[in-house]
């Protein structure tokens, strides 16, 4: 595995078009040095500033997807996360000045994202949501060089670790595939000497995943069967094939719900009926009501680091009343809890910000790297000290069922495996 030092480089594995855009709109960019009403100083409150907070506002963006492939986590993160700045902005605000949501659909589209963080990254004071790690890998120099912003990621690619200003919540893919792995051995669903099936996107994403299954295969005694699929392949009747062709015990995913539905689907029309376990992406509640919703609630997994919005815990059952209270026509799913908890964190670190006296870019990253035991009150608690490491290694398995809000119940509580605790970032 590459070492999170050798990150200064571009995501190799960020599709051709991600690349070529990001370094046509660099050279053409817009300075950070353009307008964003706020020349920075320290006010009369004794409050140092800088981009994105004046007297009496503080700007903060959100790069989503609104129309594209995940538009429906896009807008459910988005939404999530506006109902947290309208709470904090009822009780007063932060510092005495209300908070601001900027936000721009990319489309999960490259040649709208990165000219959509160039535009808006001189007028806020960080990013609470930038969607797709692809987009954030391709704009990572200059955060890291010039702009020194900070930038919650909705993604969870370990390629993202290792710098100071781009923070990833939750478990990386690779960890959280080591820990979905464990479950399945500890459920005694696979042992030693069994094949794995994995079927996962080429990119970020899916290859992160694979490091984390390859690690866990060996440790265990595993035979790995890898599949590589494009984002755009939805029919699984090939993989399910060839797995069964091997002979795998159980299946994991990491993929959107469309190839979820499908590998559930398939496997089950052509008798191979084994568990699956998918990352946090490769479920949607719409899924249900689906053909593949009766197999989903029989044998299959999702692994997350945070609680399922179905929860009955007090803050997931209060952000269900709120939500559904404020967008009672859209639906529940774990992008809600995604999104209000990333705001958690953008909003504990502005707190510590203001008691520090210091609102700047530079004041807000010190903040939230001084969080060591940040609880957003979704069953796991997350450490920001160290920028090489992600926020947790803990998950959750969580399990589809159709009575439950938002589809998904905790099937075994948060834990780290020996594997995961020992998964190292480093080669």
């Amino acid at each position: 595995m590459k070492t999170v030092k050798t990150q200064k480089k571009h995501t190799a594995r960020a599709a051709a078009v991600v690349a070529a855009t990001a370094l046509a709109l660099i050279a053409t960019g817009c300075s950070s040095k353009a307008g964003g009403g706020d020349s920075g100083g320290t006010g009369a409150d004794g409050v140092r500033t800088d981009k994105g907070v004046t007297d009496d506002t503080i700007r903060i963006g959100a790069l989503t997807d609104m129309t594209g492939v995940y538009a429906s986590l896009g807008k459910s993160v988005t939404q999530a996360q506006q109902l947290y700045i309208d709470k904090i902005n009822d009780d007063g605000g932060i510092c005495g000045r209300k908070l601001e949501l900027t936000v721009r659909d990319h489309g999960y589209d490259a040649g709208k994202a990165i000219p959509a963080y160039t535009e808006l990254q001189p007028k806020v004071v960080g990013f609470v949501q930038f969607l797709g790690s692809p987009f954030v890998s391709a704009v990572k120099e200059r955060i890291d060089a010039q702009h020194k912003v900070l930038v919650l990621p909705q993604a969870w690619s370990a390629d993202l670790l290792g710098s100071e200003y781009i923070r990833v919540i939750g478990a990386t893919y690779d960890v959280e595939t080591v820990n979905a792995i464990d479950f399945l051995l500890k459920e005694g669903k696979i042992a030693e000497g069994d094949k794995l099936g994995h079927v996962y996107f080429e990119g970020d994403y899916g290859e992160n995943a694979l490091k984390g299954a390859q690690y866990a295969a060996e440790k265990a005694g595993l035979t790995l069967v890898e599949q590589k699929i494009k984002p755009t392949d939805e029919d699984m009747s090939a993989q399910v094939a060839a797995f069964k062709k091997a002979g795998v015990k159980a299946i994991v995913i990491s993929a959107g719900p469309r190839q979820a539905a499908s590998l559930v689907g398939v496997s089950a029309a052509g008798g191979l009926n084994v568990p699956i376990i998918g990352n946090n992406s490769a479920f949607a509640p719409q899924l249900l009501k689906t053909q593949a919703g009766p197999v989903l609630q029989k044998d299959y997994y999702v692994a997350a680091s945070t609680l399922p919005i179905g929860s009955e815990e007090p803050e997931p059952a209060r952000l269900v009343r709120e939500y559904t209270k404020a967008y009672p026509d859209d639906i529940l799913d774990n992008g809600v809890a995604a999104g209000w908890s990333a705001a958690s964190v953008f909003g504990a670190a502005l707190k510590q910000a203001c008691d520090d006296k210091d609102l700047t870019r530079e004041g807000v990253v010190k903040a939230l790297t001084s969080m060591e035991d940040h609880d957003g009150g979704f069953g796991i608690r997350h450490d920001f000290t160290d920028p090489n490491l992600p926020s947790t290694r803990e998950t959750f398995i969580l399990k589809p069922d159709g009575k439950t809000k938002g589809g998904l119940k905790v099937h075994r509580e948060a834990g780290t495996s020996e594997n995961a605790q020992a998964f190292s970032f480093e080669e």
